[in-house]
């Protein structure tokens, strides 16, 4: 009889440990959600405003965090600072670069790749010039 004790107690502690594994499983594949959820699309976002706040340059249209919006005259680089100029009569304020929400002014992109010459685009060519003449 004590061997049947002993080979059951054996297992009750197999089971346990079996236990603690899923339990360890499962508590990585929460965090690893909250990761990918939470954490990496926040940090994401962060450096995307950074990166748009040191783009900043002279003649840009932003808003800030709180609603102004004005046009940037100056950048100074040792305080980290801007100054924008707003309304008509030309205001002009002092800002912290953090406080920059948008840029409201379009970059122009780099021209686009010309497209790929196929087989026979020579052939249409020619055929709409010819209708021209």
């Amino acid at each position: 009889m004590n061997f049947l004790n002993t080979t059951h107690s054996a297992a009750a502690a197999n089971n346990g440990m079996g236990s603690m594994w899923l339990l360890i499983v499962i508590y990585v594949a929460i965090f690893g959600a909250l990761y990918f959820f939470l954490i990496r699309p926040n940090s994401k976002k962060k450096k995307e405003e950074a990166a748009l706040r040191n783009s900043v340059e002279i003649g840009d249209e932003i808003t800030t965090i709180g609603g102004i919006m004005g046009r940037v005259i100056a950048i100074k680089e040792d305080e980290d600072a801007i100054i924008i100029e707003t309304g008509s009569d030309r205001n002009k304020m002092k800002m912290k670069r953090w406080c920059i929400s948008t840029v409201d002014t379009e970059k122009e992109t780099p021209a686009q790749a010309p497209a790929k010459k196929g087989m026979f685009s020579g052939l249409f060519k020619k055929k709409d010039e010819n209708a021209d003449k």
